[in-house]
């Protein structure tokens, strides 16, 4: 794609309040872009009207994925943006030493770019992801409008109702409300049937199968106990 060649002091970026102690936004500034710190619902830096950047240190990630922040952050930011980007910044060799099975991390980043079909960009320092900021927000084919959108901030319970349903395959923020609006509360949902689930608007019958399919399976997990009970005398 080609780079528009201008004057970085015409470039513009809104950076999240939280990414101060990054060093991120003073590399930026120190090239003549002009910031905005504002506290986001959503995302680290608006690079343009419809591109939005969640940035994570190596470490960060892997604790998004095993809190299931990753996910739940992940639908929020397709619902919003129209080109969401996860910037994953740090040696990827770090892995190893966070978990001692690395294809939970690996998998995680499959369910990201093939599931909600949101680009990972590696980068392997604060510097890179600077670079990377500018070259983004740099770019001639930018759309045009407003950079920032009236998102309204979902509370804890509500974050981890709708995480909770997010987890399952194709569904994103938008179908996990659609859920909540026909059932009222996430049991209700996992108590639902094929038919059901079938009937939330733009769901189908084949997601409804998944759902209930990842519901329904016996996990390897269970534990089998050797103790009999009454009803098996």
């Amino acid at each position: 794609m080609p780079i528009l060649f201008v004057k970085l002091e015409d470039l513009r970026i809104i950076v999240d309040e939280r990414e101060r102690k990054s060093g991120i936004p003073d590399l930026l500034k120190s090239v003549g872009l002009n910031l905005e710190m504002k506290t986001l619902p959503i995302g680290d830096y608006i690079v343009a009207p419809e591109t939005i950047v969640e940035r994570k240190s190596i470490r960060d990630l892997m604790a998004s994925v095993f809190d299931g922040r990753l996910f739940d952050q992940c639908a929020r930011l397709k619902e919003h943006f129209e080109h969401p980007v996860v910037l994953m910044e740090g040696n990827v060799d770090e892995i190893d030493e966070i978990t001692e099975n690395p294809l939970i991390f690996y998998g995680a980043i499959s369910t990201v770019v093939l599931d909600f079909k949101i680009p990972v960009i590696p980068t392997p320092s604060a510097a890179h992801t600077a670079k990377l900021l500018v070259s983004m927000c740099s770019r001639k084919d930018a759309p045009k409008g407003p950079y920032l959108k009236k998102i309204k901030k979902s509370s804890d319970l509500e974050r981890q109702q709708l995480s909770s349903l997010c987890s399952f395959p194709g569904v994103g923020e938008k179908f996990a409300v659609r859920m909540l609006e026909k059932f009222g509360t996430p049991l209700k949902v996992f108590t639902a049937t094929t038919a059901e689930l079938a009937k939330i608007e733009g769901l189908g019958e084949l997601r409804a199968k998944k759902i209930k399919k990842v519901l329904d399976t016996k996990s390897k997990h269970l534990k089998k106990s050797d103790q009999k009970t009454l009803h098996d005398s």
